[in-house]
């Protein structure tokens, strides 16, 4: 394959591409994920200086998991490696599987493509020191490019972490609580036919929580009822709809492979995006003061409650990645960051090997709620002071078919608007700008507007927050005035939004 082909599968830090036939044809293809997985090998042995790694490979219920994980064990065994298939498994425990003791494993691999189309599928890769970022990425995709790859004999075997990475989840709640701390609550788990069924059994059971009435457990990668996604509106109100229906006093929802979650109060009520941002910042800053950091979407009421906590709110750029190496760049330089968030339901925490882990989030979430129950209050108590926006919205605008190079003509925009910004009196630019432009608006009760860069793709998504009915539109025909300006710009759905 050309290193172009290639290239097209990077996901910011996965390879992921089309798996299944359809309306799309596939290049995740049999070669690709071959030279992918070879190629990894090769790079993990010019990173430790070895030749043999011991390799475990996990997948969740994608259709076309079982293709891909055969070509990814016969490259592993073809470069003289040892495979370790962990069969269904979780994104976060094929890393935690390195830091278990008793397990051997040098490196992971999981095939995954997140919360993506039934079709799509991928691969991320673990080293004990973490998940692989954009760069080692890179320069994998060079290495099976050149072709250069360790060859041996390698072996294959079979072993299941998922038993124990539950246990450990109970262990982390006993500890905070005591034995069964869940008993006499009613839990429900909405897995989208992902890979978190097992959390109603192997960890809520155990915990004394009645699941009854948990959905979509079972693993189909048809995702035959709705998407496995926390952000996803129809995931949401399904499971709202179970948790009002049984009586339920909390209801959990992960993404596919477990690296996202969200959660439903008792009432049906969200917990999500921003307000499970707070109860999260709330939990962590009762015991100590930090720095809560963040994608750059919040709102300004995230901001004033973890304040009002006595925290500090970082807004960074969206992508885990992006706001996991913020916290630990803070924390390395001597300021204490607990947590790093983004409001999809990404959450890593400085405890648990900074690590975005939708498992281990709710298991914070559940020993909150045990302890709240033990005072007689509800865990929602933890953020009835959270002031929250009347609307949010967010517009997606692109470039049209003058655009001669989409980056650099939005990064343009970006600083026209910086500099608008700062000569309107309508208008206040955000002090701090890690990423797009954040303007904020004082007129009845205020808002903001955030205008950025997609990560990859050539488009401009814009974010909205008021205070105040119609105030969102009210932004948008005040930006829709400066952008027409811009005739590279497709700002249709600009338009129509303000209409």
């Amino acid at each position: 394959m050309q290193i172009a082909e290639l290239k097209k599968l990077k996901s910011g830090t996965d390879v992921r591409g089309v798996a299944v036939e359809g309306n799309l044809p596939v290049n995740l293809t049999n070669e690709a994920v071959e030279l992918t997985v070879k190629a990894f090998i090769k790079w993990l042995s010019l990173k430790y200086g070895k030749q043999s790694f011991n390799i475990a490979i996990g997948n969740d219920s994608r259709i076309s998991a079982g293709r891909i994980v055969k070509c990814a064990v016969e490259a592993i065994k073809s470069s003289g490696c040892n495979a370790v298939y962990t069969g269904l498994s979780s994104t976060p425990s094929m890393f935690i599987l390195l830091k278990t003791e008793g397990w051997s494993a040098d490196a992971s691999i999981m095939v995954t493509a997140s919360h993506m189309p039934y079709d799509r599928n991928g691969l991320k890769f673990f080293t004990p020191e973490g998940g692989l970022d954009g760069k080692d990425i890179d320069e994998i995709l060079a290495l099976a490019v050149k072709g250069e790859f360790l060859c041996g004999k390698g072996s294959y075997s079979e072993k299941s972490f998922m038993d124990e990475y539950s246990q450990i989840l109970v262990t982390t709640v006993e500890r905070a609580c005591g034995k069964l701390p869940l008993q006499g609550k009613k839990i429900i788990v909405d897995a989208g036919n992902g890979a978190g069924g097992f959390f109603a059994e192997k960890v809520l059971k155990p915990l004394g929580a009645n699941t009854d009435g948990s959905q979509f457990l079972e693993p189909d990668g048809n995702f035959p009822n709705h998407i496995p996604n926390p952000e996803d509106r129809d995931a949401i109100e399904s499971i709202s709809r179970a948790v009002v229906k049984e009586k339920a006093n909390l209801g959990i929802i992960f993404d596919t492979d477990v690296d996202r979650a969200g959660c439903v109060d008792n009432l049906g009520g969200e917990i999500n995006r921003n307000a499970l941002i707070a109860l999260i910042s709330a939990i962590l800053l009762k015991d100590k003061s930090g720095t809560i950091v963040t994608d750059s979407v919040t709102s300004d009421g995230l901001t004033e409650f973890i304040e009002g906590l006595g925290g500090k709110h970082v807004r960074f750029k969206r992508g885990y990645k992006n706001v996991i190496d913020k916290c630990k760049e803070l924390n390395a330089s001597g300021e204490y960051s607990p947590l790093a968030i983004e409001t999809s339901g990404h959450a890593a925490f400085k405890e648990n090997y900074y690590l975005d882990d939708g498992a281990y989030l709710i298991t914070k979430v559940l020993i909150s709620l045990a302890l709240q129950a033990k005072e007689g209050k509800s865990l929602t108590s933890l953020i009835s002071s959270l002031k929250r926006p009347v609307e949010e919205n967010e517009v997606r605008i692109t470039f049209n078919s003058s655009s001669k190079d989409f980056k650099s003509e939005g990064a343009g925009v970006i600083e026209d608007l910086k500099r608008i910004a700062t000569k309107r009196d309508d208008m206040i630019l955000s002090p701090v700008n890690y990423e797009g432009v954040r303007i904020n608006f004082k007129e009845s009760g205020g808002g903001w507007l955030l205008v950025r860069m997609s990560v990859h793709d050539p488009v401009m998504p814009i974010n909205f927050e008021s205070n105040y009915v119609g105030g969102n539109k009210v932004f948008a025909k005040k930006l829709l005035e400066i952008l027409e300006a811009y005739p590279f710009l497709e700002i249709t759905n600009l338009k129509k939004f303000t209409v």
